[in-house]
């Protein structure tokens, strides 16, 4: 990036802030901001041992609504740590043992540009916890990430590929009411203007 990237760092104690901080003072990518304009940073780096309550709620004051990207920078994580961060908005995830200045530097210009940077073996362990979160909560109760109902994305694939209501029916073996029932749910929901829109908000949001 070519403008420096302001930077906040709270650490959960002293000497890990000043850590962080004499890491990346020198560095002409990083411009560091104090307390004043924390949430006028473009990131926020938050330096802990665990991810505790008390993190999480450092983390949620932070990302308040137009604050700053979220990055944790934590000596232990387990899965429900990543959970956590992930809920908190963080978008960018080191561990301190791995947190050198080149990669801290690197994670912050990914994280400043509105992408997101985690440890491999991290974002293996998050993707089983949210498929986990999938097959065992969302889905007994009909409920996706998605927002939508498997009847739902099954009903807009059908649409998008250019079946009528009565097709669909067929196919799905619903009554025509029950595919306009749940054409009409959806685009209410949603605030869709007709079953075109839906399909395209649908591809758009890489729901079919």
């Amino acid at each position: 990036m070519s403008q420096r990237i302001a930077t906040y760092v709270q650490g959960r104690d002293p000497i890990s802030q000043a850590g962080v901080v004499s890491q990346l003072r020198m560095r002409p990518e990083i411009r560091l901001v104090d307390d004043a304009e924390r949430f006028s940073a473009d990131v926020a780096v938050v330096v802990a041992d665990k991810v505790d309550d008390d993190t999480i709620r450092i983390l949620h004051a932070l990302g308040r609504e137009g604050g700053p990207h979220l990055m944790l920078v934590a000596t232990t994580v387990d899965d429900a740590a990543l959970v956590s961060a992930a809920e908190a908005g963080v978008a960018g995830l080191l561990r301190r043992a791995d947190a050198s200045v080149d990669l801290l530097v690197h994670t912050i210009c990914r994280v400043a540009s509105g992408e997101g940077e985690i440890p491999p073996d991290l974002l293996g362990r998050l993707l089983e916890q949210v498929g986990r979160l999938q097959r065992q909560v969302l889905a007994p109760r009909g409920l996706t990430f998605t927002g939508l109902t498997p009847r739902e994305t099954e009903v807009l694939r059908l649409v998008a590929n250019g079946h009528d209501t009565s097709e669909i029916a067929l196919s799905l073996c619903y009554s025509e009411r029950t595919v306009k029932n749940v054409l009409h749910d959806l685009t209410t929901r949603l605030q869709l203007r007709n079953r075109s829109h839906a399909v395209a908000y649908a591809v758009r949001e890489g729901l079919i």
